[in-house]
């Protein structure tokens, strides 16, 4: 199942987030290196203000992963200091739409 969406727990209830893709991990390291408040942050700097695994962190800049949550994506965009859509592209539909039907539902439709 390839849904591009997480599914969070809040308030005992399960919220679909949009998932966000790293358009150039090159570019993180280098906003890295001196953020909105003019300072640098390491990787596990970042991940410690983010809430995420070191591993997290090393891994997006290393290219192994290449998408977060949406609210993960936000969070690094604002301890670095720059607009969500200068590091991340969104993935998957715009709008949610329904679920794909399978074939067989379709057939006997």
């Amino acid at each position: 199942m390839s849904r591009n969406l997480d599914i969070l727990s809040k308030g005992g209830r399960a919220v679909d987030e949009p998932r966000f893709e790293l358009v150039r991990p090159n570019v993180m390291r280098i906003l890295m290196e001196r953020t909105g408040d003019g300072a640098s942050i390491s990787g596990r700097e970042l991940a410690a203000a983010v809430g995420v695994p070191n591993s997290t962190i090393d891994a997006l800049l290393n290219g192994q992963t290449r998408s977060q949550p949406a609210s993960v994506a936000r969070k690094i965009c604002q301890r670095i200091g720059v607009d969500e859509l200068c590091l991340w592209a969104p993935r998957g539909r715009a709008v949610p739409g329904p679920a794909p039907r399978r074939i067989d539902e379709l057939a006997s439709a």
